[in-house]
């Protein structure tokens, strides 16, 4: 019928409900790294200054997030997420080409590159998130959880391969990932004299040597 209007087709500009969403949710993602890894930091980040850093509105804001711990919460789990994505391709990449010191400092580089690269990143993962909220640790223990399955898994695949004894890994796991977040907290608020390098070298020769160790009272001999 000549002159029907035309159903709503949910685009506007080009670009559907969905790709709207998931834009305005970026850019205050964005404003969040910007304002929470910088300056003035999250605990003096307003919603009205990071809807304004975004290019939005504060209504917008509500429309995406409950408030400013969920972009905090949001912004830790993409940190992660990058990191975890990084290690693991340098895992996969070295897995059988590699014996395990040159393995495990390839994985740890990719993973320190990931969170160091930017110092935004490093500040939320290891600075801002500290301290916020039950939520918020209960969330960053998950992440320290998944961490320490993924260096349990490969200590039991070298394990495998003879490479080192077998045993629980579990205790050495959790003490490397303690001394990964104490370490480069201190190193990122300048309290450690040394380069990125010299940090990622040490601390991957913690971890060798907790792999290496032998069984409570055992021969470290596979």
């Amino acid at each position: 019928m000549e002159g029907r209007l035309k159903q709503p087709t949910g685009r506007y500009a080009g670009k559907s409900a969905s790709e709207r969403k998931a834009e305005r949710r970026r850019k205050f993602l964005d404003a969040g790294l910007r304002l929470f890894g910088d300056s003035p930091g999250y605990r003096a980040t307003t919603v009205a200054a990071l809807s304004e850093a975004a290019g939005l509105s504060t209504r917008q804001f509500y429309e995406e997030f409950r408030g400013l711990e969920d972009v905090l919460a949001a912004l830790h789990l993409q940190v992660n997420d990058l990191a975890e994505e990084a290690a693991t391709e340098a895992l996969a990449r070295n897995a059988a080409q590699l014996p395990l010191p040159e393995r495990v400092a390839a994985v740890f580089r990719a993973y320190a590159t990931s969170v160091t690269t930017d110092p935004r990143r490093l500040r939320i993962t290891f600075t801002e998130i500290i301290g916020v909220s039950a939520r918020m640790d209960r969330q960053r223990l998950a992440r320290r959880s998944r961490w320490i399955e993924l260096l349990c898994a490969e200590a039991a695949a070298a394990a495998a391969r003879g490479e080192i004894a077998d045993r629980d890994f579990r205790i050495t796991a959790a003490a490397f990932i303690g001394s990964v977040n104490g370490l480069l907290h201190d190193w990122a608020a300048g309290w450690v004299d040394a380069t990125l390098d010299e940090v990622i070298e040490e601390l991957t020769h913690l971890l060798l040597a907790g792999f290496a160790a032998p069984r409570s009272g055992g021969d470290p001999r596979p």
